[in-house]
This record gives structure tokens, C-alpha cells and sequence, in this order.
């Protein structure tokens, strides 16, 4: 990755990375998604775009995988256990942090982001992609003035305790647990990222989850023969949490 830094807007809160990232600075408009998606051939890995607002923490990595896309797009696990990773860190110890297959995070049932991943729209499934990008966004701060049991479903890091961590201390924690994720994928196998995953899917009793090669969700009922597949592709084709028109996570 490289380790030179590249910053937009100067005047913002201080952000401190490991080393082997790359800051893109975006004013609060930006996308970030978009940004990294656009800029990855150039910017290359450990290039990660982040965008200066107080009400999300919206931020994307570039990643080069070295295997082919159809494998490599299984990185997004690893985008989602460091996101999750991240939330847990400052989480206050009664709350809960779930996924919502394959993308959504829920703090406690509510809603307050997710995760999406691009790829070249030229790459073929069998080569090796020249990048791919994760891209989260979490809701940090409620910013309607309605009550909590209005959209019961959906919430935010500030009513949910988080106390003093807004965006930039979820991104820095973030940098953190990809590094430490990517790490364990190395040493230990994928095995190691689809346990820590599926750890954090709730399911239901006597079913039995498996992420295959591909990165498909495999669900078999205990004492059964068939099993059910849910493609991954195709999942993150139209992310489960993310309202277009809103621009940001459904409420």
C-alpha cells in the first residue's frame, strides 16, 4: 500500500492512519464510494477517501486483491468485520452489533449503516481484478427531531451510547481492524474472516451458515440435505441498507 498522504480540506478535525493508508479528504457533499471508486487505478491500495461531515461516518478503502474476482470480491467480509470491529470498540458493553446478510449493520435491531463494494466493470470473473473498493457508511448522529419509536428499526451511534465517537474515531478504528482482519485472512485462512462474520448474523435455531469460495451464503436446516444459496454478486448489486434517494442509510 502506499504511504504518501493526500489530503482535501485543510481545515478539519485531525485524522491519524497507520501508516499504510493513503487520506483522501472530501468536503461534506463528496462521495466517497464514488471518489475511491474513480480514483483506484490511480490512487492504488490503502488509498481511503473520507468524507468531513458530522452526521456519518462515510468512508471507502481501495484494496488489490491477489486472486481472481469471483474469490477476491470475499474481501468484502473482511470490510464488514473490521466495520463491525470498529463499532464494537467503542460500543458500551450492553449493546449488541449485528449484520444483516451481507451488508447492513445493526446496533441493538436498529439500523445505522452498512457496507458496499465495487469492482471494474471490465474485470472478468476469472482474473484478477486491478482493485476493488469498500465503501461504509454509519449513521453517527440522529438528525430528525422525532421520537426514538417513530422509525423503531433504524438509529444511531448517539442514541445508542456511543458517547464521545464520531466519524473520525469509527474510521481510524476501522484502519485498524482491516489491517488486523486482512492479517488473520493471511495467516489463517478465510475460515478465520467467514467465523468472525457469521458470529455476528443472527440465524435461525438449527441452521447452519457457510460462505463458499465465491463468497455465496450457504444455509442448511440441521438433519436436511438441500441447501439454500444467496449469491453475493448479486447482493451487492442493490445494498440491502442504502436508500438511494436519501443518499444514505433507509430509514
Amino acid at each position: 500500500m502506499p504511504s504518501t498522504s493526500t489530503t482535501h480540506v485543510s481545515l478539519a478535525e485531525p485524522i491519524q492512519l497507520p501508516p499504510p493508508f493513503t487520506l483522501v479528504r472530501l468536503r461534506e457533499r463528496g462521495d466517497a464510494f464514488a471518489q475511491a471508486c474513480r480514483i483506484a487505478p490511480e490512487g492504488g491500495a490503502g488509498t481511503l477517501v473520507y468524507v468531513g461531515r458530522f452526521d456519518f461516518a462515510e468512508f471507502a478503502v481501495v484494496l488489490e486483491p491477489g486472486e481472481p474476482l469471483r474469490s477476491a470480491r470475499r474481501a468484502f467480509y473482511a470490510g464488514m468485520v473490521a466495520l463491525t470491529d470498529a463499532l464494537r470498540a467503542y460500543a458500551p458493553p450492553n449493546k449488541i452489533v449485528t449484520i444483516d446478510w451481507p451488508d447492513a449493520v445493526r446496533i441493538d435491531g436498529g439500523l445505522v449503516g452498512g457496507g458496499r463494494m465495487g469492482w471494474p466493470s471490465s474485470a472478468r470473473e476469472d482474473e484478477l481484478p486491478a482493485w476493488l473498493v469498500f465503501g461504509a457508511m454509519i449513521r453517527t448522529v440522529a438528525m430528525t427531531d422525532q421520537g426514538p419509536g417513530v422509525h423503531p428499526l433504524v438509529s444511531a451511534l448517539d442514541q445508542e451510547g456511543f458517547g464521545e465517537a464520531g466519524a473520525v474515531q469509527v474510521m481510524e478504528s476501522f484502519a485498524r481492524h482491516l489491517m488486523r482482519a486482512l492479517d488473520c485472512w493471511q495467516v489463517d485462512g478465510f475460515e478465520r474472516i467467514a467465523r468472525d462474520y457469521l458470529g455476528r448474523v443472527p440465524r435461525e435455531r438449527q441452521r447452519l451458515l457457510r460462505i463458499d469460495d465465491h463468497g455465496d451464503l450457504l444455509t442448511r436446516r440441521v438433519g436436511a440435505d438441500r441447501t439454500e444459496r444467496r449469491g453475493l454478486v448479486k447482493a451487492l448489486g442493490k445494498p440491502g441498507w442504502f436508500d438511494l434517494k436519501l443518499g444514505g442509510p433507509r430509514l
